[in-house]
């Protein structure tokens, strides 16, 4: 079994994912420990959040107080609920969390069941839970838990933790382990749907990746190279084959990835969700540099590509939150690398303050009948706050966390589409 720990702000993003899975089929209550719970034992976010808020509210210092953990029983191990219950219940006591609130989820949305425990580091006077040795400590239970029940024992690949992301240093050497690394933790937490997605994403790690094809004995072949390279972009060292670091990072793997990150997109709603944070951000800019900071302080990085004289060809946003890159042209047009240049050669020459950006085709407040800016969008107060904004005066009938500009386009589009047929 693998234990994957996460340490999160925000106790809203982790109980909404799960939720979500929930209301989808895709996942079910399988346990809690001192938590509010329904009648029918649904799912219930406001009660879920209520649980956790004493423990927030008395936070004294820690950063992430939200621990978010995943446990993976091997694919071939037949395991029931209650011996699921009973294994994650072991796990949060020996790890020092038996007397916390904390849920468990059982989700089937892939080829195996596992769990996600959802609690917080933090007890009810604000004093951090003992994490020393907390990943030895996570295997050491695993191990255990393993025995016990008769399962399959993790590969020694398998049970080492994921180690702390960083851009890749030539000059420390090791670069093979440094590349490997980087590219398969990526690989694993973030979402891309083409070769160009999963560059631009390297690239913010001094990697970079080419597409090798051609012929050996007659017989085609397609691989892959990663390359280290500079803070300036500039390609250092010898190029690595894809396959010193296995099958997991080659090309008929990302081919995979890009499959799966376009399903998880789509099932996830990131798209419309970037496009709405974009059309609250675009109007505020000032400049090119502004922008980029404003979404910056919300957690999403954008690469702007340049030519030698200096106009946008390209732009990618990242969104570290929801670990998603996504090309400004699969936003549509008002977010492609042409309106950024005329945006933005239109405000230097002008001086203008505020970019004029308006969409005529779709408006949030039609859309939702002029529902409050504080309940619009997303709940963003949870960005400001760590998921604590408005947390005990949750609306009886909130308005949906996300909105579908661009599936009501595509609609439009497909209404036009059809009107003109019967004219034919």
């Amino acid at each position: 079994m693998i234990a994957k720990i996460t340490g999160c702000k925000s106790i809203y993003g982790v109980l909404k994912y799960n939720g979500l899975k929930a209301e989808d089929g895709k996942a079910e209550i399988l346990l809690q420990n001192n938590m509010l719970e329904s009648p029918d034992n649904r799912f219930d976010l406001g009660l879920c959040m209520r649980s956790f808020a004493p423990y927030l509210f008395a936070n004294r210092r820690t950063e992430k107080p939200v621990i978010h953990i995943s446990l993976n029983p091997d694919p071939k191990d037949k395991v029931t609920d209650r011996e699921l219950s009973e294994m994650a219940q072991r796990y949060m006591e020996e790890m020092g969390y038996g007397n916390q609130p904390y849920i468990v989820f059982k989700h089937a949305d892939i080829d195996r069941q596992h769990l996600h425990v959802v609690s917080v580091r933090v007890d009810e006077s604000g004093k951090k839970i003992k994490s020393d040795f907390e990943n030895r400590r996570s295997m050491e239970i695993c191990r255990r838990l393993e025995q016990e029940y008769g399962l399959h024992v993790a590969g020694k690949e398998e049970r080492t933790d994921t180690p702390e992301l960083k851009k890749l240093d030539y000059p420390r050497g090791d670069v093979k382990h440094q590349i490997g690394n980087i590219v398969k933790y990526l690989f694993e937490h973030y979402r891309f749907q083409s070769f160009g997605e999963f560059r631009t994403l390297l690239e913010l790690f001094n990697v970079t990746v080419e597409e090798v094809k051609g012929a050996v004995y007659g017989r085609p072949y397609h691989g892959l190279l990663y390359v280290a390279t500079d803070d300036n972009g500039k390609r250092v060292g010898t190029p690595l084959k894809s396959s010193l670091f296995g099958k997991s990072v080659g090309c008929e793997a990302l081919e995979e990835r890009f499959k799966e990150s376009a399903q998880l997109i789509r099932e996830e709603r990131i798209r419309e969700k970037l496009y709405l944070m974009l059309k609250q951000v675009m109007p505020q800019a000032r400049n090119r540099e502004d922008f980029t900071e404003q979404l910056k302080a919300k957690g999403i990085g954008v690469v702007f590509r340049e030519n030698e004289s200096g106009r946008i060809y390209g732009v990618t946003f990242i969104d570290h939150g929801r670990r998603t890159v996504l090309n400004g042209s699969r936003l549509g047009k008002e977010f492609a690398a042409n309106a950024f240049q005329e945006k933005f050669t239109e405000n230097q020459q002008t001086g203008s303050v505020n970019l004029i950006y308006e969409n005529k085709d779709w408006n949030y407040r039609q859309a939702y009948n002029g529902s409050q800016k504080a309940e619009s969008i997303e709940r963003w107060q949870e960005h400001e706050t760590g998921g604590l904004g408005g947390l005990l005066n949750l609306p009886s009938n909130p308005v949906p966390d996300y909105a579908e500009p661009l599936w009501m386009e595509e609609q439009r589009r497909k209404r036009k589409k059809k009107k003109r047929g019967w004219r034919m």
